[in-house]
């Protein structure tokens, strides 16, 4: 067993054979585990122990998955989300990414694709990327803070998932340019096969809300009729 890490994962999973395995194997790459078998119990665990990372199963008793999720990121809770799921219920991981997930594992998973999939999004969220700036000052009108995952504009602070700190790098990153929702799903989600979905747009809405001063108007993210979108460079 690895030495214990810091890092804390919320497994919320009514299965118990399944939650025991996914449990002792976490605990043997050295994080600290807590489960949950059912949605109720699921949202005061995470509520209460502010875990680093939640694993979700979407069938669950009392509450359902989606509406955990959903319940959650009401509550401004962006702790990464990683959702769980039948690999033939397509539809589930579509209304999961648009509800604010930020990755999944369809069953049956390996085991090593479930680490590797944990070890990324911990990572991601947790460190900035070498050479790049930790805080952008946008003109003066609004900085974005990728240390502390969140946007400071007119005096308030707005928290950002890592999904959508990830968005805004890659938008900055390319600055002027257009940027297709293809890309996004390429470069940032890490699809392979790119699905039919609204994800992309959900999360730009989200970000316009915590960036802009007029959302419905916006000037730092531009829409692209039928390509997609581009960052307005800093003056």
């Amino acid at each position: 067993m690895k030495e214990p890490s810091q890092d804390k994962i919320a497994l919320i999973e009514d299965e118990p054979e399944m939650a025991e395995g996914i449990k002792y194997n976490l605990e043997l790459e050295g994080y600290q585990v807590r489960t949950a078998g059912d949605g109720e119990a699921g949202m005061e665990l995470v509520l209460s122990w502010e875990p680093d990372l939640v694993l979700l199963d979407l069938m669950l008793p009392k509450k359902p998955g989606l509406e955990v999720l959903r319940d959650l990121r009401k509550k401004n809770v962006w702790t990464p989300i990683l959702i769980l799921t039948a690999l033939n219920r397509e539809g589930d991981i579509v209304a999961g990414l648009e509800t604010g997930a930020d990755d999944y594992v369809c069953k049956p998973f390996s085991l090593a694709e479930l680490l590797a999939r944990v070890r990324a999004v911990i990572r991601r969220n947790r460190h900035p990327r070498k050479g790049e700036q930790e805080v952008v000052n946008l003109g003066g009108k609004a900085e974005l803070d990728f240390l502390r995952y969140e946007i400071r504009r007119g005096g308030k602070r707005f928290p950002l998932s890592r999904f959508e700190a990830e968005i805004l790098r890659y938008l900055l990153a390319r600055r002027g340019e257009v940027v297709s929702r293809e890309d996004l799903l390429r470069d940032v989600w890490g699809y392979k096969i790119l699905p039919q979905t609204r994800t992309v747009d959900n999360h730009i809405a989200r970000i316009r809300k915590k960036l802009e001063e007029k959302p419905d108007e916006p000037y730092w993210i531009q829409t692209v009729h039928a390509i997609g979108y581009r960052f307005t460079p800093v003056e």
